[in-house]
């Protein structure tokens, strides 16, 4: 009996009893995420809620971590934190995310949850090219496709350290039939050779393309595969393309504005035919940009 005094004594000398970085006294904070089951290769928003105790105002900061891409939560004006990220399109069942809360005077909090994902239904197209775009490249049109693709990379390792500048919903690039849908398995000349990873749009050589959303111009190219093309970042790790035109209007550092012209549908790159190729990714994830249009942005605008 005088040993267990002893040690109570000693515990409450040393204040709130605390569990790795984790003080036990904490209730854990409402996490959720919508869609509740998010489809594969598509956006998706988390929102951390106060606690049961009510002492939201101990966390100051949100971090967290989704197949290896960072996430930038926000404090919005309904005082919740907020944060996007991508879903690849070959998760399988359910996927983790790991969020770290730091509290007042450096203390943290480790959490793990688990997001279910559903199966997307995905379809084929068997499609006819010229021959030269499905034949193994020679050495000089290796390398520069390995280039075009370090370009891509080096814009989509730079967006996370972005910030947001865009806070409307996003809107269609140009508002047309959709001629091949995200995540369709292509065949050209018979043999499997890619899965498209982007929503073609009709349109006939020279018709207008618009940003879909706020952004800076990062690249500015014409790609092998993809023909001339635009990038545009929207901060916090999302960016879009717009691929295949005939004609660009930006730069590289310009800022554009939700549907502003950025340049004309075309044929160039590896087509069958003129469209807009238009493609977003979180970072290195890239989603179906139709899941952008959904996004609730309430919490940027101060909407209900």
């Amino acid at each position: 009996m005088r040993y267990c005094l002893a040690l109570l004594c000693v515990l409450a000398a040393q204040g709130p009893v605390t569990v790795g970085s984790t003080r036990a006294e904490w209730s854990k904070p409402d996490v959720s995420w919508s869609p509740s089951r998010p489809i594969q290769g598509t956006i998706v928003q988390f929102t951390l809620r106060p606690d049961r105790l009510g002492s939201w105002s101990n966390i100051v900061a949100v971090e967290g971590v989704l197949e290896d891409q960072p996430l930038h939560f926000e404090r919005a004006h309904d005082g919740h934190f907020h944060a996007l990220a991508g879903i690849p399109i070959y998760a399988q069942d359910s996927i983790a995310v790991e969020l770290t809360l730091w509290r007042a005077a450096g203390a943290r909090e480790h959490l793990t949850r688990y997001v279910p994902v559903e199966r997307g239904t995905f379809s084929v197209a068997q499609l006819r090219v010229d021959p030269r775009y499905v034949e193994p490249p020679d050495s000089a049109l290796a390398l520069r496709i390995v280039a075009e693709r370090d370009s891509v990379r080096r814009v989509v390792q730079r967006s996370h350290s972005t910030p947001r500048i865009w806070g409307d919903r996003f809107v269609l690039p140009r508002d047309s039939r959709v001629t091949s849908g995200f995540g369709q398995r292509r065949e050209f000349n018979g043999e499997y050779r890619s899965t498209h990873m982007g929503l073609d749009l009709a349109g006939h050589v020279g018709a207008p393309v618009a940003a879909t959303n706020r952004g800076v111009v990062v690249l500015v190219s014409d790609f092998y595969y993809s023909g001339k093309l635009v990038y545009l970042d929207h901060g916090q790790g999302l960016l879009t393309a717009y691929l295949h035109l005939s004609e660009t209007f930006v730069a590289v550092g310009d800022t554009v504005g939700r549907g502003e012209p950025i340049g004309r549908v075309g044929a160039s790159g590896r087509v069958t035919g003129p469209h807009l190729h238009w493609t977003a990714r979180y970072g290195a994830v890239i989603v179906n940009p139709r899941s952008l249009l959904e996004l609730d942005v309430s919490f940027l605008t101060g909407g209900s």
